[in-house]
């Protein structure tokens, strides 16, 4: 083999290194670092569809030079070393990001975590839980008004209220009854 075609064979797989994102573009540009001598600008970046991110600097994926040109390259696999969750179990899936939040499938069930920020479900006309909701905090009612209100509200403020009934004067409930 002459060296030539050695030398297109040994670079057309390189572990790449992120330096810049464009996220602006249909498929997502970026500028790595392959070796010390090489650090292409409007790489194409390939996600899979449906998901989709923005690598900070210093995030390491695999860079394929296309029919082993190095001006057409491309990047896949994208991994960040720092923020990866770490320690999941065969079969076990995560999504997540530098800021704590995440989504795990796991063996014991599914998880849900806000990273200490809220959580909003948008643009639905309806959320279904089909079993039990367990609360272990309060729950609000009409959050955004100004007569928003905790359940641990409502229940004090049921306390001691009556029913009356159709007949004048007699109660169809008694006062102080328990939710």
């Amino acid at each position: 083999m002459s060296d030539r075609l050695i030398s297109r064979l040994r670079g057309m797989v390189a572990r790449a290194v992120i330096r810049l994102v464009n996220d602006e573009v249909g498929l997502q540009a970026v500028q790595v670092s392959t070796t010390a001598d090489n650090d292409p600008d409007d790489v194409e970046r390939l996600q899979n569809y449906g998901f989709s991110s923005v690598p900070f600097a210093g995030a390491e994926g695999v860079a394929l030079a296309v029919g082993g040109s190095q001006a057409h390259m491309i990047v896949i696999n994208v991994d960040d070393r720092r923020y990866r969750i770490k320690g999941l179990k065969s079969g076990e899936v995560a999504i997540y990001d530098d800021l704590g939040k995440s989504v795990l499938m796991g063996r014991d069930g599914m998880e849900l975590n806000g990273g200490g920020q809220p959580i909003t479900i948008k643009n639905t006309p309806k959320v279904r839980i089909e079993s039990n909701l367990e609360v272990t905090q309060d729950i609000k009612d009409r959050c955004d008004t100004a007569g928003a209100r905790t359940m641990s509200q409502m229940r004090t403020s049921h306390t001691g209220h009556t029913h009356t009934s159709a007949t004048a004067g007699q109660p169809t409930s008694t006062p102080n009854q328990s939710l």
